[in-house]
């Protein structure tokens, strides 16, 4: 009769953690946003990091938004050409990004672009502030067709939506909860915020994102935030992923000084 007891109180098998491919390890970046100070020694650190590890096949995910905001977007885009050319990586396109390229063609848009983080764009393709200060919309459209080259421009047309690997789902801000990932909008790829982050049941995947600045790294049991707010707080971060582990590396600007953190899970 203690039978059925037994079975209620046996030890139930643990949940599988997420886990990638055997055999890959993948360096997640979050939003840049100009900070190429923050950008080239996080990549150094990874690409040291990789080194030092067992053997895998690495793929570096950059989460999107190299632009605006801070002081050398130019700088930024073209230290990720020139990554991308000599090993795997997968960039994946963000909101302003998305607003940068709409920026060439349509004033409204132009307009959003510069209120948030635009001009600093602008600035680090070589356009004055004296020059910026005394032209208009149309004049500024003018200006960015000739100051930024056509190859940057098709180079960030060329970004992702997202990117899968095993359990895990890398996206610049996150997904409409309950919707199949086939059926999800560019628009909730790039620009979602509060349904995604208040959403506490899984998803289909762990989602891995930037867009929302989280400062520590906001680890849930759905989803991973690691936009560390590199040009407000200084801190740019990489999640790293292999097998079932998390761990992740830190590039932060202190006084001035840049200084490489590596640090275990959050959780």
């Amino acid at each position: 009769m203690f039978e059925p007891f037994r079975k209620i109180f046996r030890a139930r098998p643990e949940t599988p953690r997420p886990s990638v491919p055997e055999g890959e390890r993948i360096y997640v970046v979050g939003d840049v946003h100009g900070r190429i100070d923050l950008f080239k020694p996080l990549i150094d650190a990874v690409e040291r990091d990789d080194r030092e590890a067992q053997p895998a096949e690495t793929t570096i995910v950059l989460l999107g938004d190299l632009v605006d905001r801070g002081p050398d977007s130019a700088g930024v885009v073209a230290q990720a050409r020139e990554l991308q050319a000599r090993r795997r990586v997968r960039i994946l396109a963000g909101n302003h990004e998305e607003m940068f390229l709409q920026s060439f063609e349509e004033r409204s848009i132009l307009r959003h672009f510069l209120k948030h983080g635009g001009r600093e764009t602008l600035f680090s393709y070589g356009i004055t502030r004296e020059r910026y200060n005394e032209s208009t919309l149309d004049e500024l459209q003018h200006l960015m067709c000739a100051a930024v080259p056509q190859a940057d421009r098709d180079f960030l047309r060329g970004f992702e939506e997202y990117v899968i690997a095993g359990d895990y789902l890398f996206v610049h801000a996150g997904i409409l909860p309950e919707v199949p990932l086939e059926e999800q909008s560019r628009h909730d790829l790039l620009w979602i915020r509060d349904r995604f982050l208040r959403h506490s049941a899984p998803h289909s995947h762990v989602v891995v994102h930037g867009h929302t600045i989280c400062d520590p790294v906001a680890e849930c049991a759905n989803r991973i935030g690691i936009d560390t707010g590199a040009y407000r707080t200084g801190k740019l971060t990489a999640l790293v992923l292999e097998g079932d582990t998390r761990r992740y590396i830190q590039a932060a600007d202190e006084a001035g000084t840049i200084t490489i953190r590596k640090m275990g899970t959050a959780q």
